[in-house]
């Protein structure tokens, strides 16, 4: 099942990426990356070196480091529906069909999508700062993600029965796709918010190169977010410091290339 999923969510990010670089990388840029690829990925190697660093470490030591937050991490799930209440559940009562399956797909294919086009769009600019800022934006991301999840234990509003697991009651075979790369108490900050709120940071700063993507990219972000609280993965306090997680990691990006 698992497998037939990745195929699934690989098939479909990289038509949408076909898709993008068509409509809004360009022939022009497209034609200039196949002839520099080369030299490109060797001057921006330190840059992906790290960031690949960080994902092998965050996957090989996921299990250990929920072990380790158990014994040293504080857990702040009462403190969080104290604060929230019923937040997340005033939002899912809006619920329809329709919204179910939009925030579904955004947030499996949709948010797979935006972290990986801005990649090849970045990587086809003559300038590579941009490329290099959003590779190290990532490693940020993921490493600070990694170290809070070590220090703060949280269960998300699904969890408590605060909320509904709207996205495993309507796709149940997601959750073989979620488990994979996440555990239930992973969720305080919520890096899909960081990570799309990052996105959407570097698609605004190159808002005059990539029009189209600007408002591809905050629609996809703005609505990747909403799903979090929305299919009750994520509180609202989750979110709220994600946010945060992005402008430090976006910030420190620029610091460190620069």
């Amino acid at each position: 099942m698992l497998r037939a999923l990745l195929f699934e969510v690989a098939a479909v990010v990289s038509t949408l990426c076909i898709v993008g670089a068509v409509t809004i990388v360009g022939q022009t840029r497209l034609t200039e990356l196949q002839t520099e690829l080369q030299p490109r990925l060797r001057e921006s190697a330190p840059y992906l070196a790290v960031l690949i660093g960080v994902l092998v470490l965050n996957s090989s030591i996921r299990d250990d480091a929920q072990e380790i937050s158990w014994i040293v991490g504080w857990n702040i799930t009462a403190v969080i529906e104290r604060i929230e209440g019923d937040f997340v559940a005033a939002i899912q009562s809006f619920q329809t069909e329709l919204l179910t399956a939009y925030f579904s797909s955004v947030y499996v294919f949709g948010y797979v999508f935006l972290l990986v086009f801005p990649l090849l769009a970045y990587a086809a600019l003559s300038d590579r700062t941009y490329f290099k800022r959003l590779i190290v934006a990532y490693s940020f991301n993921y490493f600070f993600g990694l170290l809070l999840y070590v220090v703060f234990i949280a269960y998300g509003p699904r969890n408590v029965g605060v909320a509904e697991n709207l996205l495993y009651f309507t796709n149940a075979e997601y959750q073989f796709l979620t488990s994979a790369v996440n555990s239930p108490t992973n969720v305080f900050p919520s890096l899909h918010t960081s990570l799309s709120a990052t996105v959407a940071a570097f698609a605004y700063a190159t808002r005059n190169t990539y029009r189209i993507w600007f408002g591809l990219a905050t629609g996809l972000a703005a609505s990747i977010i909403i799903s979090t609280m929305y299919l009750g993965l994520h509180w609202a306090t989750d979110v709220v410091f994600g946010l945060g997680l992005a402008g430090l990691c976006v910030y420190l990006s620029r610091r460190y290339v620069d």
